[in-house]
């Protein structure tokens, strides 16, 4: 008997991405439909109130990764063993402390085990420079960095090392598409390799929808998503600098996403520029989550510099950078 949640079969994807984000999808078990009703698969104590004990039937070919690295792991090894890991496509791409580095190979060899991976990669470091660009190292299976990611029913092709992205995003780029109205005009600064456009044109009523990124390669996969997803009519996609490109365009938009956390914020009074009344600016940040007030305070002080009229409508906390660092969202409803 395994510890489940239940949810409508309309609701089963999304609420899936948010339990795998959040780590308390249990990725062992198949999801059990029963009429109009789903049963997803939870980790022990996941702190989720209302489970329920469902017989779901084992994936498989998918091997119990714990079990395996107690087995090949003392136990101050297991110690730093990996937690947790991201899946992008094919690839699992894993954070692995250096003490474990003469085990690497071993321990690869176990994600590869799991349902739907071929390749296994490490982190080496993390984000760096303007492009916000990852190194990594490939420990098992094949040897590209090259994959189609699926995701709230739309296709991200990327390389993991040349291009940004956050797969533990997705509840938030679902988030995002469930505001948007019939007929809005997107901007999506920072684009990459357009997994909001991409997400945003597949679940949302947007008319137009418009992309900007500075990296030439994710520029390119970018354009390849437009093509493999058929969603040519909605977006169009620039490659340069916001700076630049957002003056040129002459244009008013009713939604802007500002998906750059450090820095965004220096980029507020090129989002005022293409604002008019009523339009809503979602602005990324790495921040420690204090209480609403104290943050809604900071947030303003900072905002008001570049946007006269504004409201702060909400601040969603939608990822974790580090232990006391969060990823979060400020929604600004430019009055």
């Amino acid at each position: 008997m395994v510890d489940c949640i239940s949810v409508s079969l309309k609701s089963l994807e999304k609420k899936r991405k948010e339990l795998r984000d959040s780590g308390k999808l249990n990725h062992h078990y198949k999801i059990k439909k029963e009429g109009n009703v789903a049963f997803i698969p939870l980790i022990k104590n996941s702190g989720i109130s209302r489970t329920i004990n469902k017989k779901l039937r084992k994936i498989e070919s998918e091997e119990d990764y714990k079990e395996k690295l107690e087995k090949i792991l003392s136990k101050k090894e297991l110690e730093s063993a990996p937690h947790s890991f991201d899946i992008i496509g094919e690839i699992c791409l894993l954070r692995l402390d250096e003490s474990l580095k003469s085990k690497e190979k071993e321990i690869a060899k176990i994600f590869l085990s799991i349902h739907g991976i071929k390749s296994v990669y490490k982190r080496e470091g993390n984000y760096e420079g303007e492009l916000r660009q990852q190194r990594v190292k490939w420990l098992a299976g094949r040897k590209s960095k090259e994959t189609v990611h699926k995701e709230s029913g739309a296709l991200i092709s990327l390389d993991i090392e040349k291009v940004y992205f956050s797969v533990r995003s997705a509840t938030e780029r679902m988030r995002i598409a469930s505001l948007i109205k019939k007929n809005e005009d997107v901007l999506v600064m920072f684009s990459g390799a357009s997994p909001y456009e991409c997400v945003i044109a597949k679940n949302s009523p947007a008319s137009y929808i418009l992309g900007i990124e500075k990296n030439k390669i994710a520029n390119a996969y970018a354009k390849k998503n437009i093509a493999l997803n058929k969603i040519e009519d909605k977006v169009v996609l620039y490659k340069g600098d916001v700076r630049k490109v957002v003056p040129s365009l002459n244009k008013k938009f009713d939604r802007i996403i500002m998906p750059l956390p450090h820095t965004g914020e220096d980029f507020l009074d090129i989002a005022a520029k293409a604002s008019k009344k009523g339009t809503f600016i979602h602005l990324y940040q790495f921040d420690e989550w204090n209480s609403l007030k104290k943050m809604k305070e900071k947030y303003n002080s900072i905002i008001k510099k570049h946007i006269k009229d504004f409201e702060i409508k909400k601040i969603v906390k939608c990822g974790q950078f580090s232990p006391q660092i969060f990823r979060i969202c400020i929604d600004i409803d430019v009055e």
